[in-house]
């Protein structure tokens, strides 16, 4: 049985906000369960985090990490941690983040679970922090956006993670069970050389 997606909601937007409202509008929002912001040169994005957003997240990050144990990739989880500041105009909350090889400053890879359209530029404050991939997962699609002088460009493969067999992964994403769905991939991984 495969999972669909329910198609992405608007976007909660507020303009002109200076960073101190934002950082207020932050604090406001502390105790409220289930809500992500972002902030792009003075527009805020408030996103709802729903319970089909932290299926999608957590399979994902499963069968990631599934990979990458099985290939022996040194990485470091990061987390969703807020990332920016006033001085860059910006700052995202991914849903997961990682470095490849020591820990840095910024990540190497973002992942974010599209849930809502229309929202703030979030490739933009990515850039401005120099995240080198951000891998959107959006209606049952998998997007990879890499970091290049011009900014970033959408591209069919992970450079960072080239040998990910993409197919089968995000079939796996959409399984009906995540504990077979790793499961399963894992046997994938020992039975092809990817």
């Amino acid at each position: 049985m495969i999972v669909q997606a329910s198609k992405p909601r608007a976007a909660n937007i507020i303009h002109n906000l200076t960073w101190e409202q934002f950082e207020e509008l932050d604090r406001s929002l502390e105790t409220v369960a289930g809500v992500k912001l972002a902030y792009l040169d003075g527009n805020a994005e408030i996103m709802p985090i729903s319970p089909e957003h932290e299926d999608f997240k957590s399979i994902l990050v499963r069968l990631l990490e599934a990979f990458m144990d099985e290939k022996d990739i040194r990485y470091y989880k990061r987390g969703g941690p807020s990332l920016g500041n006033r001085e860059l105009g910006a700052r995202n909350e991914p849903d997961e983040s990682y470095n490849f090889d020591a820990p840095k400053p910024s990540p190497d890879l973002v992942i974010e679970i599209v849930k809502t359209s229309g929202g703030i530029n979030k490739l933009e404050g990515y850039r401005r922090l120099g995240v080198k991939e951000v891998w959107f997962w959006e209606d049952g699609v998998l997007a990879f956006y890499e970091l290049q002088s011009d900014g970033y460009k959408k591209v069919g493969q992970s450079k960072l993670l080239p040998e990910l067999p993409i197919d089968v992964f995000c079939r796996y994403i959409v399984y009906h069970d995540q504990y077979e769905a790793v499961k399963e991939f894992k046997s994938f991984l020992r039975n092809h050389d990817t």
